[in-house]
Formats: structure tokens, sequence, C-alpha cells
């Protein structure tokens, strides 16, 4: 009787034990792929989690969606991927929220034997180098060439001469530097184009309001504003509604939400930069999977961009 005892006793840890090994659902052994994004309050990574979730459902893997409450809680988001790490997820798909400080957190996935998918945000490559960090593939955008584009908009939409503003992402995070420094660069080509004023409003539409409604302020002859985000470029076209001065001010964003897309055919944005988010969340999922089957891919993925201008705007090219 003890012997049988012992034999179902040691029979239902080995249960246990199976539904427990890493990257299992315990419901139906389906994996387990971790998708950690900057926030989940902001359209651009809310379309973003659709595409995830979406693909998800297609390869039938069990997608676990967390995020900081706003995106430049950096630690918040070290302390969900280290819970993840610690529940020994398959895989982890991160949309950095911070570029150095997130390679910490790769070096802890690799000792756990956990494939890391980096979305939308590159990592600090002089950080991940001094660290010896890996990981599997970049999924992404290019932010510079983004820039760019929207730099050589404005630089025509005022003719080769005028005074531009420009709101800024979180300094030293690689997704607002791209951004900024591909602006400058296209803005270099007309002289006759000078920025006045280029400061952070950290990603938010309450910053982009405040943040702009100074620059007014204390440049009145602003002529366009470049926002390295669409909802701070909301918040420019509020304080510029409050400046009285709608229709006066070129404005641009970035990533095509789709209120960013209203405010365009409205006419109270001209332009805004697409990047496709709902593909990145798709792909990086596909990856992941990839990778859990032991499949080779690709070290980086560059997902297309475009300008969406009041012609093209009516377009869903954002999903």
């Amino acid at each position: 009787m003890k012997k049988g005892l012992i034999f179902i006793l040691l029979g239902m840890l080995s249960i246990i034990f199976l539904s427990c090994q890493r990257g299992s659902d315990q419901a139906g052994g389906a994996p387990r792929i971790a998708f950690v994004m900057k926030t989940a309050n902001n359209p651009f990574f809310i379309d973003m989690q659709k595409g995830a979730e979406e693909e998800a459902r297609k390869l039938g893997v069990n997608l676990v969606v967390q995020a900081a409450e706003r995106e430049v809680d950096v630690e918040k988001q070290m302390q969900i991927i280290e819970n993840l790490i610690q529940a020994k997820v398959a895989a982890l798909c991160v949309t950095p929220s911070g570029s150095r400080e997130i390679v910490a957190a790769i070096d802890k996935a690799n000792r756990a034997g956990i494939p890391v998918v980096i979305v939308d945000t590159r990592v600090d490559a002089k950080a991940l180098g001094e660290s010896k960090g890996k990981i599997a593939s970049f999924i992404g955008s290019d932010n510079y060439e983004g820039g760019k584009l929207a730099g050589e908009f404005i630089a025509k939409k005022l003719g080769g001469k005028g005074k531009v503003a420009v709101l800024e992402g979180i300094p030293g995070h690689e997704t607002g530097d791209s951004r900024l420094r591909g602006f400058r660069d296209a803005l270099k080509a007309t002289p006759g184009i000078e920025i006045v004023a280029s400061q952070t409003a950290n990603w938010e539409r309450d910053q982009g309001f405040n943040v702009f409604q100074n620059i007014l302020q204390s440049h009145p002859e602003v002529q366009a504003v470049f926002a390295c985000s669409d909802l701070m470029a909301l918040g420019a076209v509020e304080a510029i509604a409050a400046a009285k001065k709608t229709g006066q001010i070129t404005v641009v964003g970035f990533d095509a939400s789709d209120e960013a897309r209203q405010a365009v055919l409205t006419g109270t944005m001209d332009a805004t930069v697409a990047q496709s988010p709902a593909t990145m969340g798709a792909m990086a999922v596909e990856n992941a999977y990839r990778l859990i089957k032991g499949e080779q891919i690709k070290e980086e993925v560059v997902v297309p961009i475009r300008l969406v201008t009041k012609d093209s705007a009516s377009a869903n090219t954002n999903k």
C-alpha cells in the first residue's frame, strides 16, 4: 500500500514538473511568448499589441503582453522583464524604454536561455557590446529616414525659408534621437530653415501642449513644428488652437495614429510618418515562435515607412 502511494505521488510530481517546463502553457502545452511594450496607453503600442495578438492566435501560442503605465518608467519595465524571466517564458519580445538600461535584462535572459527579439527601439550597440549580451533579432522601421522625410516635407512646405520648433522624445533614447538626427540632417540642405527651439516633451500629449505653448510664447514667429511622436504633435495642435493660430503653423508628427490621420484630414496637422506598428508586433511574435522551434531568423527586419499627408491619410496604411 505504501509503495502504491509512493508511485502515485511520484506520478503526480512528474505531471507537475512537465506542466511547468519553461515556456509551456499548463493547459495545453502551448509555448509562452512574452511581449513587453513601453506602454499600453499609446495608440502606436495598442496597434502593435493587436498585431502581436492576431499572429499569436494564428500560430497557437500563448502570448503574455505587459507594459508599464508610462513610457518613461524604465525601472517598471525592467521589473516586468525580470518577473517574466523568473516565470521561464519561452521567448521575450521587447520594445525597450531605455536603449542602455535594457542591456542588463538582455544579459539575464541570455543566462536563462531565453531568446530576445527587440522591437521598434534599438539597443545601445556600445552597451550591448561591452556586456557581450546577445539579441536574436531587431524588428523595426528606420527612424532616421522617417525624421528625414519629415524634415524634407517641412522644408518644401515653407518654401525653403522659415523658423521651426521641435518636440523631442526622451533624450538618450534611440528612437527619438534617430528621428531628431534625421530631421536635422534633412534641414542642412536648406540653410534658410532655422530651428529656433528644440525641447523634450517625453512622448506625452500633455507635455507636448505645455512645452509648445511655452515655445509659442517665447518664439511667436514659429512657422512649423516637428514632433517626434503623434501624441506630442496632437498636444502641439491643442496649444496652437489655444493661441488662436490654427492653420498658421505647419505640424508634422510621427506614428500615423488614427487620431493623427484624422487631424491631417481636417487640416490641423499637415503630415505624419507611418511605420506599421501592427506589422512589427506580428513579425516579432512570428520570429520568436520560429526561434522556439529552433529555426534561423534574420538578425534585422526593417519595416517600411511612408509619409502620410492629406492625400493619403484616408488609406489605412498604419495597420
